[in-house]
């Protein structure tokens, strides 16, 4: 039976992304040993889209872009230019060790719902 799932973010600074992880974003998270970090996410869904070869993304979900992006500039964090999309509002957030994650305001039904 599939009980969950598990994402994994490749990174030139595992260390300082973990931080950001932690200390910016405020995942909870357990030490699996050595250091190794792994965090409890929100709520997730998944959807497949079509492209001209495989990848994928990590998009965290918020109800209010502008004030997450505003709370985020507070702690020193900056986000990219805000995209309109028909789905939603887009930005990018760069992580510590070079890579991004989005974050986006859906306006599209969803799996999961603001608690």
């Amino acid at each position: 039976m599939i009980f969950g799932s598990h994402f994994v973010v490749f990174s030139r600074d595992a260390d300082a992304d973990r931080v950001f992880l932690a200390d910016v974003l405020g995942f909870e998270h357990i030490d699996a040993g050595g250091g190794w970090l792994i965090f409890g996410l929100p709520p997730a869904e998944a959807a497949i889209h079509p492209a001209e070869g495989p990848g994928s993304e990590l998009y965290f979900m918020c109800d209010d872009l502008a004030a997450e992006m505003q709370t985020l500039a507070e702690q020193g964090v900056q986000c990219s230019e805000v995209e309109e999309a028909r789905w939603g509002l887009l930005t990018k957030i760069r992580l510590p060790g070079g890579g991004e994650v989005g974050l986006y305001e859906p306006r599209h039904p969803a799996m999961v719902e603001p608690s």
